[in-house]
């Protein structure tokens, strides 16, 4: 019992301190650019088309899913192409990114690279020259019929678009907030603490690193510890009140939405501490899972990667198919925990679509479909020709 208080209490300090303090950092820049633009790179793409795929792959390397959704509506209005939308897919990071880039940023940067790279690649063979989109949307079609299918006509042979009219409820933004005398005023509080536990816990994480990365003990005291425990522990309890709780009454806690800009800095603050609230939770279960995972099977996920050898990178595709980020994020910190080859993160990295998917889903359920299959393709050639062109790779850029 005293080994399953120790995993859990760690786990809930080093997740907010190690990955969280770094996320919050790295989503109020992006928000904060969102802001200070006013949306203007979404209008520009919407005046230039032909750089679709290209801005698209951008928009969806960011880390966070916030630049791939804002594609989605602009592709529901008929302004990118279906080769837009699939280069956007292919390049987003997702939350995933901020444990990879927290945790191993050199196997981020490759990872993402890559991704990147084949993002492009893939978008525009989808603009120019099809790849079967037509063949693979009829035979998707016999699923289940879109709400319409055509509109303004495709770039080249084989290119299918989907165009849809402003519909109701395709809007991305936000769910309105609830009021209550007592919850409202409290979850500012909470907000407020937060970013001053997200500050504290920057600095000790930075110091961490700069210290090479050593074992810290759990104490309370004036100490480079004890700031790491405190602030660890508090930003982590404050992350699940603002998860499960307080985004009702602070808003911005939807996921899968998002705003192509903000209103104020205070909105701006408020979106980045909601999603870093998300990804700590998620963060924590991945830790949890793990760490649980080998104290009650015993078996060593890392001897099962390696036995599994090239479908360790088909597994990784496969789970980049599930929407939303928490999968990723689970996978991304069994890679931290060298549980995983490089290989499959980096097919996970490019099959996984994140929150982004939700929008589409919610519009045109065929075109999310034929878009999770254009996504996978290239993550399981990329990521199986890694794996045997390189072998697994554990470990690769692990701090």
């Amino acid at each position: 019992m005293s080994e399953l208080v120790d995993i859990f209490v760690t786990s809930v300090r080093d997740g907010f301190v190690q990955v969280s303090a770094f996320v919050a950092v790295t989503v109020l820049l992006f928000s904060y650019v969102q802001y200070k633009t006013d949306g203007a790179l979404v209008r520009r793409l919407e005046q230039n088309r032909r750089a679709g795929p290209l801005v698209g792959a951008f928009m969806g390397l960011t880390p966070g899913c916030g630049g791939a959704i804002v594609m989605m509506p602009l592709y529901v209005r008929g302004s990118v192409s279906f080769g837009t939308v699939v280069a956007t897919l292919i390049a987003t990071a997702g939350d995933a990114a901020f444990v990879i880039l927290a945790l191993a940023p050199e196997a981020g940067l490759y990872a993402y690279g890559i991704s990147f790279v084949s993002a492009i690649v893939f978008g525009y063979a989808v603009d120019t020259v099809g790849l079967g989109v037509g063949r693979i949307d009829r035979a998707v079609s016999r699923i289940g019929r879109t709400v319409t299918d055509g509109g303004f006509a495709a770039p080249t042979v084989g290119s299918q678009v989907h165009h849809y009219e402003e519909a109701q409820g395709c809007e991305v933004h936000d769910d309105a907030t609830r009021h209550s005398p007592i919850l409202t005023p409290l979850s500012k509080v909470a907000l407020g603490a937060w970013w001053v536990a997200a500050a504290f816990g920057l600095v000790a994480g930075v110091l961490y690193l700069l210290r090479g990365a050593p074992d810290v003990p759990m104490v309370v005291a004036p100490s480079f510890a004890g700031a790491f425990t405190i602030f660890g522990i508090t930003g982590t309890a404050l992350s699940f009140y603002l998860y499960f709780v307080g985004r009702h009454y602070v808003g911005h806690g939807h996921v899968g939405k998002a705003k192509d800009t903000f209103a104020n800095a205070q909105e701006t603050l408020t979106h980045a501490a909601m999603e870093t609230s998300f990804v700590t939770v998620w963060v924590i279960g991945a830790y949890l899972l793990y760490e649980y995972g080998l104290v009650f099977t015993g078996i060593e996920i890392q001897a099962v990667a390696a036995a599994a050898g090239v479908l360790a990178p088909v597994m990784g595709a496969v789970i980049g198919l599930i929407p939303g980020c928490g999968p990723q994020i689970v996978l991304a910190t069994a890679y931290s925990q060298g549980a995983i080859p490089f290989s499959a993160l980096t097919a996970n990295a490019i099959s996984q679509d994140g929150d982004a998917l939700f929008p589409l889903i919610a519009i045109d359920k065929k075109a999310a479909i034929v878009a999770s299959i254009y996504t996978t393709i290239p993550a399981l050639i990329v990521g199986v020709g890694l794996h045997l062109l390189f072998g697994p790779m554990f470990g690769f850029g692990v701090l």
